[in-house]
């Protein structure tokens, strides 16, 4: 028992010497005002990408970064302190090299979250990855539009509108690249610019989907309003 207790002793006069000598070493890493490098410039592509801000990404963390940190925040239910810690990164998708949110990638972080992977996953896994966002973001736009329902469910279980629900591919487990995908669409980028429907031409017999007015394509799928 004495033995142990020494062990234990010694452990814990470790521990505390290491804080001593480096008290931020074991702090998740936070992006600030005065901030700068690579995880800056990962952040500000993510924000410019979602229109949350406009310019280039330079790497520096000034008061435009935090502005449009705080705008993603608000929208995203977090703390609007115009900082990016482990939460916000994880709700942004992005790493901070030596912080804490080593897969914040490919998490889920909400129900929603999930089943427009599993449907990016069940509808165009085999697309690029721009195309896998333009299929979750028709799922968003059809939510926003007074013509669909108005969750993420009711757009996906909507009758006869996902041939994956039919076939039942909507219940595979999505991968890492369909739940950044689904992620990047939910923190706003909209490569099809509004569209609110998609199909291959190579793929489908449905002359009804062929009336509709053709935005952009995008890998095999034809996005249209």
């Amino acid at each position: 028992m004495r033995a142990l207790r020494r062990v234990c002793a010694l452990a814990l006069a470790v521990v505390a010497l290491l804080m001593s000598l480096a008290p931020g070493a074991l702090a998740a890493k936070v992006l600030e005002v005065g901030s700068s490098g690579s995880d800056v410039t990962a952040v500000q592509k993510k924000l410019i990408q979602w229109g949350y801000m406009s310019g280039t990404a330079d790497g520096r963390y000034g008061e435009k970064t935090r502005d449009a940190v705080r705008a993603f925040q608000r929208k995203n239910g977090l703390s609007a302190d115009g900082r990016v810690g482990p939460a916000t990164a994880a709700a942004m998708g992005v790493t901070l090299s030596g912080g804490s949110v080593a897969a914040a990638s490919a998490s889920i972080i909400s129900a929603d979250h999930r089943l427009l992977a599993k449907l990016v996953y069940a509808e165009a896994r085999g697309e690029s990855y721009k195309g896998q966002v333009a299929v979750a973001a028709v799922v968003l736009n059809r939510v926003s539009s007074a013509s669909f329902p108005n969750t993420i469910s009711g757009v996906v279980y909507q009758a006869g509108a996902f041939s994956c629900v039919a076939n039942g591919m909507i219940n595979n487990t999505p991968d890492s690249t369909a739940i950044r995908a689904a992620l990047d669409a939910l923190n706003g980028w909209d490569p099809t610019g509004g569209c609110l429907y998609y199909y291959n031409p190579n793929a489908t017999g449905d002359q009804w989907i062929r009336t509709r007015t053709v935005r952009t394509v995008i890998g095999n799928h034809s996005f249209a309003v």
